[in-house]
């Protein structure tokens, strides 16, 4: 069995995780070995005794990882494991990564610029406008966009993103072949076109009170920063929150109101340290080292990373050039009537390129001041 094959295998047994795994290929020199292994090895492993010693053996013999693969592959799915290449390096950096992972979708590159939103599945209105408005700013700026799929909350940061023209990444608290919420599968869909659908579980494990706090530390763990929106003193949001502190991830929450339950939890957060946020700028400043003052004359048009200006946005960049301008003299310079460039500016003040001042008036960010010579290279 090769080493692939044995992550896999190992991963579908019970009582036995990521920590324990480590902890017996320090011991015996690989994966592979643990499925060889007699009962004196395994009991030297720093937290397997007798008892899950018996317990690995009894398994390995029905743990099957071809056929896990090939049952995956007609549902679509395929199972990465620590040693592939599209394995998220983000997530080998916590204390206990998943073996492997059951994925509808793919991981690119760019999904190393990731944030989680969280919140409550019983969200009020105010949350469900918050995490629609941040998520879609977040796509729209470049960031990927991760949450747990559950209804409220999550579902609502995984649509936003979408709907911002960007990347979201689903967390399953099951496996793949047990959806859950049932009524996501539509999403789903729309997910994995764009992003990925993932689950540790192996097939056939339905959601319970244990998958859903395991699936959290996934949730931080692919995130350079988690922002809970709504969240009731002890929930789910809370605990990826911890997860997320554990792991050295920036954590953000959302205010709400003081009266309200799910406004206990992010309170709590904000005052023991999280950085309260208002808008996407409040989680934006907390990275702005992914984004350089400096840019050269290829990347004038880039407002962050991934996200390009439309012809009629480069118009307004290109108006502003000449300094600060109220509305009425933007559309002039541009040549853009009032009503279409409304829709336009809202778009490049979410991606910071622009920003209001008293007035009306409308100036460039310090970012997307060109020098003269690349104004004349540009315009050429």
């Amino acid at each position: 069995m090769t080493e692939r094959e044995a992550l896999i295998a190992l991963n579908m047994m019970e009582d036995i995780g990521p920590v324990r795994v480590r902890s017996l290929m320090e011991l015996l020199g690989s994966a592979s070995a643990i499925l060889t292994a007699g009962m004196q090895d395994l009991v030297k492993a720093d937290g397997v005794g007798p008892e899950l010693a018996r317990r690995i053996i009894e398994q390995r013999t029905c743990s099957d990882p071809a056929e896990e693969a090939v049952r995956a592959g007609k549902l679509g799915a395929r199972i990465i494991t620590q040693l592939d290449d599209d394995y998220p390096a983000a997530l080998k950096s916590i204390h206990d990564p998943p073996l492997a992972l059951y994925m509808w979708g793919n991981f690119t590159p760019r999904d190393k610029h990731a944030i989680a939103i969280v919140g409550t599945r019983r969200c009020s209105h105010y949350g469900n406008m918050v995490a629609d408005r941040l998520a879609y700013q977040l796509a729209q700026t470049g960031f990927t966009v991760v949450s747990g799929l559950a209804r409220g909350i999550d579902e609502v940061a995984h649509a936003g993103a979408l709907k911002g023209g960007g990347r979201t990444l689903a967390v399953l608290g099951s496996a793949i072949d047990k959806l859950y919420p049932p009524e996501s599968e539509e999403l789903c869909e729309r997910i994995a076109a764009n992003g990925a659908v993932i689950s540790e579980f192996p097939l056939g494990t339905a959601p319970g009170r244990t998958t859903f706090p395991m699936r959290n530390r996934i949730v931080s763990g692919l995130s350079m920063g988690v922002v809970v929106v709504e969240a009731a003193y002890r929930s789910g949001a809370l605990i990826t929150a911890y997860e997320a502190l554990e792991q050295g991830r920036a954590v953000f929450a959302v205010p709400g109101r003081i009266d309200s339950q799910a406004s206990r939890g992010t309170h709590q957060l904000i005052k023991t340290g999280a950085r309260l946020v208002e808008d996407v700028d409040d989680i934006l400043q907390e990275f702005e080292y992914l984004f350089p003052s400096e840019r050269s004359v290829k990347d004038t048009f880039k407002a962050r990373p991934e996200v390009q200006l439309s012809a009629d946005e480069q118009a307004v960049v290109r108006a502003l050039w000449e300094g600060p301008a109220d509305v009425d003299m933007l559309s002039r310079r541009s040549g853009l009537d009032s009503a279409r460039l409304s829709g336009i500016m809202l778009a490049l003040e979410m991606k910071r390129v622009v920003r209001m001042l008293p007035g009306r008036m409308v100036e460039l960010t310090v970012d997307w001041k060109p020098a003269s010579t690349d104004r004349e290279q540009v315009d050429r």
